[in-house]
């Protein structure tokens, strides 16, 4: 039959579709070694990866940036984003960087948790996070709102004519129409020169003399179209691919099981850090994340008040509005209101104004009627508009899936409300404004990640990290800021760097390793492989732990090790990729298993519950626990909270910030 040639090439098949299909469309060389050399060699081509790559070349560094899928759409925010945070240095800004790394050492945050938060980030975040947007602004990205389409609403600076969101009174959060930021960068990066090599998984970093804990001088991987080994030879390596994603929860056919993860998002980059000897701390600090998919609906597609939403009304089924306080109980009157402090708080992150905290006994007590529903079209006109237009127009995810799907198909947010989900028992509690998504035993890795000090240096020299790949990682702006910053750091080691030698020997062991797989093409899938370490994580290192629950952990993850890995096949460069995954997962899953058996103590903050050490938070207690592999053996160790910034004679963040910037 013939098919039509915009889908199938023209080709006429003599097999049946499905048949066509199992051929793989790329050439396999497996084996076939590619060699490439750079002054910096960049892992993970997202938001943090691009802003590196950017920051080193400007510094006069040749630049390699490596991504397992493509730099054009990559990473956590490849699809856009719609709020620019921590940008306390804009014009309009009415908090110091200071005062807003105080802020986020109070509350949950995108940079911790808490006083378990990282001040380096944030301080970094702070300072840095304008002159990046400034940076994508040069690119083409709309940061302002030169049209005039907001003139006279509240959260407009008429000087700047920069738009702001949530906190009106500090105004340290930018709305942004970033949906195409990621195209923008990768335009950028082609510009300036800098080696792109897409689809190639690294699954190894190249220390010298192939020793773990020497100095970094590369990374070896494979492309998952070709099956060709990649060696990358560099004086500096910056890692930042995020946080492993799908520890707790695999599925393929659970949709978007994470709302604000990409896919891609696996364990290999965690593994690379552990077997080459990086100190990693907060590996135990794992808790409950957003998602969507599966039982629950598409992140943003219900009406609700969080985060791109807020602060919309809701009603429920009479038209009654649901009341929002501020942070002291106050019943808030207005929607301008729910934009500003309360009395006596400096400015809010993720504490601010939400709902009556009793709304679930009040609907039970049939004062409020269910469904409710997210009211846009009693909202002031230019609220309305920026919730609709500017936020779910341009949040990673909604463009395409909510804001054009919806407006396609006749939603009007001038005339229509849009019905909100209820989750009990969560039931609009909003403890934290997400609450109300979906089940909630997905788990993932929140804080854990290597440990740097103020030049977003590892342990190892040579090796530096940026974005969400850091430990108390980051968000959209704070990847960018970071990656920005640890460019220009890594550019200005790699200059006066010695020349990285690879060890031979290195190489043939990993090579042998990798494509081990292919050997076996009828041995476990990859599917089944992923699917059973969760089962793992799930029964064995869930919400409630103690030591024989976590050493059960830890033999099945060995016994796994030595029978079903050790046997899994791969029939193709793809599935020898997601088989390189699993078998990173299972690594990363026993660092976490060995991290939770190191800390032997309870801990609200870090949502940790150890029921043979039941006691929440003994003030002993109160710092990081590192872990790193030595000689093949876990060493665990500790730091102070603040160790960062200790006195009583150490340097303040600024002294600290302006010392290492590199500006």
């Amino acid at each position: 039959m013939v098919v039509d040639d915009k889908i199938y090439g023209g080709k006429e098949m003599s097999e049946p579709i499905y048949a066509q299909f199992k051929k793989w469309p790329y050439p396999v060389n497996y084996g076939k070694e590619n060699e490439i050399s750079a002054d910096v060699l960049i892992i993970g081509g997202g938001i943090a990866g691009c802003h590196a790559a950017l920051n080193a070349t400007k510094k006069g560094a040749k630049v390699a940036v490596v991504e397992k899928a493509t730099v054009l759409r990559s990473g956590a925010g490849g699809d856009g984003v719609d709020h620019w945070h921590l940008a306390c240095t804009n014009p309009a800004s009415r908090i110091t960087p200071e005062e807003m790394v105080g802020v986020l050492k109070s509350t949950f945050s995108d940079y911790g948790y808490g006083e378990f938060g990282n001040g380096i980030t944030a301080y970094i975040s702070c300072q840095e996070s304008y002159p990046a947007l400034l940076d994508i602004e040069k690119m083409g990205i709309k940061v302002r709102d030169v049209d005039d389409l907001f003139v006279g609403a509240s959260f407009r600076d008429e000087k700047t004519k920069l738009l702001f969101a949530y906190d009106y009174d500090n105004r340290f959060c930018i709305r942004v129409q970033a949906a195409n930021v990621k195209p923008a960068l990768q335009k950028e990066l082609k510009r300036l020169g800098v080696g792109i090599y897409d689809r190639i998984i690294v699954t190894s970093l190249l220390t010298e003399g192939g020793k773990p804990g020497n100095r970094v001088v590369g990374a070896m991987g494979v492309n998952m179209h070709t099956g060709e080994f990649y060696i990358f030879r560099a004086k500096a390596t910056i890692v930042s691919t995020s946080k492993p994603n799908g520890l707790w929860v695999f599925s393929t056919e659970l949709k978007g099981s994470a709302a604000l993860q990409e896919p891609n998002l696996s364990a290999e980059s965690f593994a690379m850090l552990w077997n080459a000897g990086v100190e990693l701390t907060m590996m135990e600090a794992s808790g409950t994340r957003m998602q969507t998919g599966g039982f629950s609906h598409f992140m943003y597609s219900t009406g609700n008040s969080h985060n791109t939403w807020f602060a919309c009304t809701l009603v429920d089924a009479n038209g009654k509005e649901i009341p929002w306080v501020d942070r002291n109980g106050k019943i808030l009157k207005t929607v301008e209101e729910r934009y500003h402090c309360a009395p006596g708080q400096r400015a809010f992150v993720y504490d601010g104004p939400r709902f009556i905290p009793d709304l679930p006994e009040r609907i039970a007590r049939g004062e409020f009627k269910l469904p409710l529903y997210a009211d846009l079209p009693s909202m002031p006109e230019h609220e309305r508009r920026a919730i609709w237009g500017l936020m779910v127009g341009n949040e990673g995810k909604t463009r395409i899936p909510i804001y054009l799907t919806f407006q396609k198909w006749g939603f009007d947010p001038d005339k229509d409300m849009l019905q909100a989900t209820v989750q009990p028992p969560d039931l609009y509690t909003w403890g934290a404004w997400w609450k109300g998504y979906g089940p909630r035993q997905y788990r993932g890795l929140m804080g854990g990640g290597p440990v740097f000090d103020w030049d977003l240096k590892t342990n190892l020299e040579g090796l530096y990290a940026a974005g969400s790949t850091l430990a108390c990682g980051a968000n959209h702006s704070g990847s960018a800021t970071t990656g920005r910053y640890a460019g220009r750091k890594a550019a200005r080691y790699a200059s006066t760097a010695r020349e990285p030698v690879i060890d031979r020997k290195q190489v043939d062991k990993e090579k042998a390793r990798v494509y081990a797989p292919v050997s076996r093409k009828d041995g476990m899938g990859w599917k089944e492989l992923k699917a059973g370490l969760t089962r793992i994580m799930q029964d064995y290192c869930g919400e409630y732990k103690n030591e024989e629950v976590l050493q059960m952990g830890l033999r099945w993850l060995s016994s796994i090790g030595e029978s079903e890995i050790a046997s899994a096949g791969a029939r193709n460069p793809h599935e020898l990729g997601r088989t390189l995954e699993a078998m990173a997962q299972a690594t990363v899953s026993e660092v976490i298993i060995q991290a939770c058996l190191a800390r032997k103590a309870s801990s609200k903050t870090l949502d940790f519950k150890r029921l043979d050490y039941p006691q929440m938070d003994p003030p002993e207690w109160n710092k990081f626990i590192t872990i790193r592999q030595e000689n093949g053996k876990v060493k665990t160790g500790e730091l102070p909270l603040n160790f960062w910034i200790l006195p009583p004679n150490a340097p303040t963040y600024e002294e600290n910030y302006r010392k290492h910037c590199e500006l």
